[in-house]
């Protein structure tokens, strides 16, 4: 159980009354210590977002978050959608896999 997770997943929950919520710990994947929820996917379908673009979804989630983004979470994923955009699209891309920040693909 990840206590960062629960606590994004809650002040979401509190800010925007998601239809629907997922908050995915990813941390496992990446090069980072054992138990380090630095690494979260949100998936998230609400209302509030009928009439904003992309860039004003992610920064209202930056903002409600900005206490976890300046501590110890070091990346987010979002993937936030209207209720018409999740009854019409409805799936999620797979996150890509770390490179370790100094691996490469070559």
């Amino acid at each position: 159980m990840s206590e960062m997770r629960d606590r994004i997943e809650q002040k979401l929950q509190q800010q925007l009354k998601p239809t629907y919520i997922s908050v995915v710990d990813e941390s496992h994947g990446h090069n980072v210590p054992q138990n380090a929820q630095t690494h979260f996917k949100v998936v998230m379908v609400s209302s509030s977002f009928d009439e904003l673009r992309a860039v004003k979804r992610h920064q209202n989630v930056y903002s409600i978050l900005q206490e976890e983004l300046s501590g110890s979470v070091h990346a987010l994923a979002l993937h936030l959608y209207s209720v018409k955009e999740w009854s019409e699209h409805g799936n999620v891309p797979d996150s890509p896999a770390c490179l370790g920040g100094s691996k490469s693909n070559s």
